[in-house]
C-alpha cells in the first residue's frame, strides 16, 4: 500500500510540474555534445544560440528534456560564466576543446584558433 501511494504522489508531482513544452533553439543553432547528471557520458545532444543582452554576448544551451543554461561570454580571461543561477562554471581548455562545468552538468564548446590564441596571451615562449 505505501509503495503505491508513493508512486501516486510521484506521479501528481509530476504532472504538476509538466508545463508547456520549451521552445527549441532557432534554425541554425549549433548542436554540441554535453553530460547532464552525474555520471553521464556525452552525446551531442545540447543546442546552442547567441544573442545580446545589456551589451554582453549570451550563449544559451537547451537541454533536450527543454531545460536550458545561459553562459556571458566575458573578456577579463575567465571566458565564460554563468548568466543565471548560483553554480559557478568550472572551465579547462584542451586540444581545441573547452569543456565548462556547472554543478554536474559538463558541456563541450568547440574552440576555433583564435580563441586558442586569446586564451594562451599572457603565456611567454
Amino acid at each position: 500500500m505505501r509503495i503505491s501511494s508513493a508512486l501516486v504522489l510521484a506521479l501528481a508531482v509530476a504532472g504538476c510540474s509538466a508545463g508547456a513544452e520549451q521552445p527549441q533553439a532557432e534554425p541554425g543553432a549549433e548542436r554540441i555534445e554535453c553530460a547532464l547528471g552525474e555520471g553521464a557520458e556525452f552525446a551531442a545532444d545540447c543546442l546552442i544560440e547567441g544573442s545580446s543582452a545589456d551589451g554582453a554576448r549570451i550563449l544559451t544551451v537547451r537541454h533536450p528534456d527543454g531545460g536550458i543554461q545561459r553562459f556571458e561570454q566575458v573578456e577579463d580571461g575567465r571566458g565564460l560564466i554563468v548568466a543565471d543561477g548560483a553554480d559557478e562554471a568550472k572551465l579547462d581548455f584542451a586540444d581545441e576543446v573547452l569543456e565548462v562545468a556547472v554543478a554536474s552538468d559538463r558541456y563541450r564548446f568547440p574552440s576555433t584558433p583564435d580563441d586558442a590564441a586569446n586564451n594562451d596571451a599572457g603565456a611567454s615562449d
